[in-house]
């Protein structure tokens, strides 16, 4: 099997092509057969993905951080459109938060990652898809969407050039609590049943953590054809905050504000105000109406650690 390895060299701040040479050592010490392929701009590891999808014998290895597996995984999911059979997918996590080889059971050292990479372990993993704002079309994602404060966070974390991982994550918070930008008004609906909510945040997952640092789905396992969704009411920012130091340990179920839900698939509408979206920390829309939400079950075959 070769591995075609499809890697963002702007991952972890800019610091992603350092980790180069360890990867040749590695998989030239041990006799592996493969290529790494550098991305040029935004959507590049989607085409790559795409078309190494096609070849055989193939792994299709993303090396960097959430949003370059976001990418291959897009690309991937796109060929299993026209293919019977997809390639393994891998993860070396050299990005910044790494939150989806999180919830995929990868290591997040670069050697544990490698070992993993050519234990020959795979699993069946599930994959989201979500249809709305500036992806009309749909667009698939490994770990979850944030819809709010979650996204908001996320867009002020990307603004700080020099601050990298979970601490960009906790001041971008820290911002958003201080501006505190009202909740929509939001219609969710699942299974048989319709809710009107007032939501700071809604997060829905097939992975377990977001930012690094804010576990929003503890239980959830990517596996189990099913997504976990956790939403928080609006309230006031002490509330909020609360909230959020629950998040970062996982215990937000306690909260009386907190609500967690598990189903297929997911509706949300804004019926007043609009809705901020990301999912895998790629903006969906900032100033969305409406988003369907399903899980595809045992879409793709993860290179991961046993369970």
């Amino acid at each position: 099997m070769k591995f075609e390895i499809i890697l963002n060299p702007v991952a972890g701040k800019d610091y992603a092509p350092k980790h180069i040479p360890v990867i040749n050592k590695f998989l030239e010490e041990n006799n592996c057969k493969y290529e790494i392929h550098l991305t040029h701009q935004p959507g590049h590891a989607i085409n790559l993905a795409q078309d190494f999808a096609r070849k055989e014998n193939t792994a299709v290895i993303a090396a960097g951080g959430d949003g370059t597996c976001n990418e291959v995984i897009n690309g991937l999911m796109l060929a299993k459109e026209e293919l019977d059979h997809l390639p393994l997918f891998g993860v070396l996590p050299i990005g910044r938060g790494n939150d989806f080889a999180y919830g995929a059971h990868i290591p997040d050292k670069l050697a544990e990652s490698l070992n993993v990479l050519i234990s020959g372990h795979s699993q069946k993993m599930d994959v989201g898809l979500i249809a709305g704002g500036d992806f009309p079309q749909g667009r698939y994602f490994g770990n979850g969407i944030g819809v709010g404060f979650d996204t908001l966070v996320g867009l002020e974390a990307a603004k700080m050039k020099h601050i990298h991982g979970a601490a960009g994550y906790a001041i971008g918070a820290i911002k958003v609590l201080i501006k505190y930008p009202p909740a929509p008004e939001v219609e969710l609906k699942f299974d048989d049943t319709i809710l009107q909510i007032n939501p700071a945040l809604v997060s829905i997952m097939n992975g377990n953590r977001m930012g690094g640092t804010f576990f929003m789905s503890p239980e959830a396992n990517n596996n189990d054809g099913i997504l976990n969704l956790c939403m928080t009411k609006q309230g006031n920012r002490r509330e909020l905050l609360k909230a959020m130091l629950h998040y970062t340990k996982g215990t937000q179920q306690s909260l009386e504000n907190t609500t967690t839900l598990q189903s297929p698939s997911f509706s949300l509408e804004a019926k007043s105000g609009h809705l901020a979206v990301h999912a895998d920390g790629e903006t969906i829309c900032q100033a969305g109406k409406k988003i369907d939400v399903k899980c595809i079950p045992s879409a793709i075959n993860i290179i991961c650690k046993k369970r």
